[in-house]
């Protein structure tokens, strides 16, 4: 199965999300953004989603569009999103601020040498926090893009992809029973 196929599967509740996924997937609808960036955002943010069914729907479209190194990249992204995420959304979120003085201790190498273009590899780690609600990697990624030269429609066309990924992912478990 592929992305077209679960687009038509969508049950008429989920009309939007349809319309919203015919959407954001191209250049069109989504501004600043490349083709090939596009897909490699929306595979890391299916891979953040860890919907089995609709990674491999995925995968299988974006393959067409990406290297075998991108498509790593997409879950190298998507896997050190779900540490720092969690880590960062805690010292974002937690009253005492003497933790957000203490080094972090994690490993995040691939956030410097992710084997891709460094840009390719921000937007993917923007979605997947997006996902995830970090807001402090949200703002950390958000700036690095602005200083790499992604305007603010390229990183709105990001977070827009992946909010999309998202509900199709939550429409695909709330319609268990369908044969995805």
């Amino acid at each position: 199965m592929n992305i077209e196929q679960i687009k038509n599967q969508l049950p008429d509740y989920a009309k939007d999300i349809k319309l919203n996924l015919s959407t954001v997937m191209t250049v069109e609808g989504a501004p600043e953004l490349t083709l090939k960036q596009i897909y490699f955002i929306a595979t890391a943010s299916a891979h953040a989603t860890g919907n089995k069914n609709f990674i491999q729907a995925l995968i299988k479209t974006s393959s067409q569009h990406l290297a075998d190194n991108e498509m790593n990249a997409a879950k190298s992204a998507a896997s050190i999103m779900a540490m720092n995420n969690v880590y960062y959304r805690f010292i974002h979120l937690v009253n005492d601020k003497a933790f957000a003085a203490m080094p972090a201790k994690l490993r995040m190498n691939v956030i410097a040498n992710p084997g891709i273009d460094k840009i390719d590899f921000e937007l993917g780690c923007l979605a997947v926090s997006a996902i995830n609600g970090c807001g402090m990697c949200m703002d950390a990624h958000a700036r690095e893009l602005e200083k790499s030269g992604v305007g603010k429609p390229g990183i709105q066309s990001t977070v827009r992809i992946a909010s999309v990924i998202n509900a199709v992912a939550g429409v695909m478990v709330m319609e268990d029973g369908i044969d995805y």
